[in-house]
């Protein structure tokens, strides 16, 4: 396997998940900063020009969730049998997904929605309130113990944790969110996180 990913993006959670599932992988960081998401090469991988990108066997899998779906299904410890936890896991990856990460994206990349530099300032002033609602949301509803799932760790805290490193600088206080701060205590003393650190790969 070979992993395409960007420092400090989403696409470490697909490297946490691989790491809890004991699989050897390769790398190749993609430069957002140069641009390489946008060149030539980097389409042929992902014509999206975004990260994660998962090379397994010559085939390409794209977009996290489904990425940590396909490692989930190669160690099944990373998703519960039943299918109301695993409804309650997919839910709050498709969250974070759909909501907080765009809520996060609205800092830096407001060009994706409106066109005027008036428009994209508006954004990001905005993202300090939605990413501290969204704070709420993970303390209220997500966490069902130390994890996403209680006491057992799934594909879901991989994705969780990645866009939980991010609220600090959106400026949010994490003061008021002593579940979330519980929660990313317990996954920073995690082996799988504590590598990625190791290889740069979370600033």
């Amino acid at each position: 396997m070979k992993l395409y990913f960007a420092t400090g993006t989403i696409s470490i959670a697909v490297a946490i998940a691989l790491n809890e599932a004991g699989i050897n992988y390769d790398t190749q960081r993609i430069d957002f900063g140069a641009g390489e998401q946008l060149s030539d090469s980097y389409a042929a991988i992902n014509s999206k020009g975004r990260v994660p990108a998962l090379e397994v066997d010559g085939t390409i899998l794209t977009e996290t969730g489904a990425i940590l779906d396909y490692i989930a299904a190669q160690d099944k410890r990373l998703m519960p049998a039943d299918p109301l936890h695993a409804a309650h896991a997919r839910s709050v990856m498709y969250y974070l997904a759909s909501t907080m990460h765009v809520n996060h994206a609205h800092k830096m990349r407001g060009s994706r929605w409106a066109n005027t530099e008036a428009s994209w300032a508006d954004m990001a002033a905005k993202v300090p309130e939605t990413m501290t609602a969204s704070a709420a949301f993970v303390e209220a509803e997500c966490l069902r113990g130390p994890f996403v799932l209680g006491e057992h760790i799934c594909i879901a805290d991989a994705y969780l944790f990645v866009v939980c490193n991010w609220l600090e600088g959106d400026g949010v206080d994490l003061a008021p969110f002593a579940k979330l701060r519980a929660f990313m205590a317990a996954m920073e003393a995690r082996p799988s996180v504590q590598a990625v650190r190791a290889n740069g790969m979370l600033p």
